[in-house]
């Protein structure tokens, strides 16, 4: 099973979006979304939600409750 890490990675490459791309999406700093990419840091609830609408995916796909 994939790492919540490993899906933000992979949602992101698949729609073709830089990281900084998806920060400004958020409205947050582009070094605060490394950060939950890389597994040093966790969105807040208001974030992750953001992220799942942007990605077109559920929040219970990105935390590993459910596959696609």
């Amino acid at each position: 099973m994939k790492t919540f890490q490993e899906k933000l990675l992979e949602q992101r490459t698949l729609y073709g979006y830089t990281q900084r791309q998806v920060a400004e999406h958020l409205g947050i700093s582009q070094p605060s979304y490394i950060r939950y990419e890389n597994g040093s840091s966790e969105p807040t609830l208001e974030n992750l939600v953001k992220i799942a609408d942007l990605y077109e995916v559920s929040v219970d796909y990105l935390l590993g409750r459910k596959e696609l």
